[in-house]
């Protein structure tokens, strides 16, 4: 499927209401782990083999062929089991600790902490890689792959906490989105795709319109200023001002790209769908954009039909307790 490109701009809010950044904190993180649940059953898929946009759902319709079909309806993957271990790192720490989050991420992964149910599935190659290499002792700042060939979304799926926990200005707040890419995901161009999203996400935070393009604007005079190599990549590899169609995959370009686009949607269920509908890396394309929904419209704007089926609430309430107690 071939999706039309437009410059992505925030839809107007449904409410005059202006939304408190607690609300937007805690619609962040329920929004990204339910664009990854709604994501789960499509992955893989191309988009003519989807439903149409308007039966995507959590539970997918009788007859369609379900990705993990072991999982029931749901339940978060990698993605959301990830942004968990960040968050929890981070309210610990107080700041950004490679070493624990590598531990905790080798928790998920060898046994099951974070997942719902204890149920791991759906890792990616980068992160198998670097997952092995930390279990065997190798220093996070260095375990991620740093090849080109090496830039999986896998970073980029787990970055939204730390945008809504930090409160050090935009310097700090790149930086810090740029290290905690190199525990998985070593490559200069993940690192930019996580520093811009957090920046779109910050200015979400703040209830800024057109909040991907003052990100971007904000990013480039970072740059310029402090990293002109990643400067250099953002525009010769990113190329955001003549940026690629939507195509839903797991290259982490396409993936912060298509996530744009989808949240050119209405409200967060036409977000996670618009997500969705581009096929192939559904879970993770929806995990990012609902992020970003969720931030947008905060809590009481994700569906109150999908949030009543998510799984492990049990393991995200202390979580958000804790941030909003910030």
């Amino acid at each position: 499927m071939s999706v039309p490109y437009s410059p992505p701009k925030s839809p107007a809010p449904r409410s005059t209401r202006v939304l408190s950044r607690a609300e937007r904190a805690q619609g962040g993180i329920w929004g990204l782990l339910l664009g990854d649940a709604v994501g789960v059953p499509y992955e893989f898929h191309r988009p003519e083999s989807l439903p149409p946009l308007d039966e995507l759902d959590l539970t997918p319709p009788p007859g369609f062929h379900r990705a993990h079909s072991g999982t029931p309806v749901g339940t978060w993957s990698d993605d959301g089991a990830h942004a968990l271990a960040l968050l929890d790192s981070l309210l610990t720490h107080r700041g950004l600790n490679l070493r624990d989050l590598g531990d905790r991420l080798v928790a998920w992964y060898e046994r099951g902490q974070y997942a719902v149910g204890g149920r791991v599935f759906d890792v990616g190659i980068q992160t198998t890689a670097a997952l092995r290499a930390l279990s065997s002792g190798a220093d996070p700042e260095t375990a991620g792959p740093a090849a080109e060939r090496s830039n999986g979304n896998g970073s980029l799926m787990r970055v939204l906490p730390l945008a809504l926990w930090h409160r050090g200005d935009d310097v700090a707040l790149v930086h810090d989105a740029h290290r905690q890419s190199l525990v998985t995901h070593g490559h200069r161009r993940s690192q930019i795709c996580c520093a811009w999203y957090c920046l779109w996400a910050r200015a979400e935070l703040a209830g800024e319109p057109e909040a991907p393009q003052r990100a971007l604007a904000r990013l480039r005079a970072i740059y310029a200023a402090r990293w002109p190599e990643h400067g250099a990549e953002l525009e010769a590899t990113l190329t955001p001002d003549s940026p690629p169609p939507p195509r839903g995959t797991g290259y982490v370009v396409d993936c912060l790209y298509s996530a744009m686009w989808a949240c050119e949607g209405e409200d967060a269920r036409a977000v996670i769908r618009r997500a969705i509908s581009l096929g192939h890396d559904t879970d993770t394309t929806a995990c990012v954009a609902g992020g970003i929904a969720g931030v947008r419209w905060g809590l009481e704007g994700l569906p109150s039909d999908w949030l009543g089926r998510l799984r492990g609430r049990e393991l995200v309430e202390p979580l958000i307790d804790r941030l909003l107690a910030l």
